[in-house]
């Protein structure tokens, strides 16, 4: 409510939702169901997680929006690299920074399509990892986990 600037009935008109539910919540006085949470993420534009993420965090994220204006173009200019990507995912990428600071286009480029790179290889490790190779994966991560972490 606070960093959308919104008051107790324009909640209550997004969500649906009692405004004596909603003052309850802000009050404290009780703790929202599931399907209440899923309404009030929807009213505000945003994923369930983002209802429980830290006030502090918010900030961080408006000060490395403000402070990578870059990333924003970029991401205007390459709307298919990012068509996937979560909340969490731009977040990521706006706290990068580069040698000295900011991120260039070439760098924010680079880092999207690094953390591209790696969303794919998570989503086929969870595929082997729920397949008849699980076993094989994990002897596979353990000696590469040995190999890097060696002390030489």
């Amino acid at each position: 409510m606070a960093r959308l600037d919104m008051t107790l009935l324009e909640v209550v008109e997004a969500t649906g939702l009692d405004h004596r539910t909603i003052r309850n919540i802000v009050e404290g006085v009780s703790r929202p169901h599931a399907r209440t949470l899923h309404k009030l993420a929807e009213g505000f534009g945003v994923s369930t997680d983002e209802l429980f993420k830290d006030p502090y965090q918010a900030g961080q994220a408006l000060f490395d929006r403000a402070t990578n204006p870059i990333v924003a173009d970029v991401i205007g200019e390459h709307p298919d690299l990012f068509a996937s990507w979560t909340q969490t995912d731009f977040d990521e990428l706006y706290s990068r920074m580069a040698v000295g600071g900011e991120l260039t286009k070439e760098g924010t480029l680079a880092s999207a399509k690094e953390m591209n790179t790696r969303q794919e290889l998570m989503y086929q490790v969870a595929v082997i990892l729920e397949s008849d190779k699980a076993n094989l994966m994990r002897e596979f991560t353990a000696m590469l986990f040995r190999e890097v972490t060696s002390i030489e």
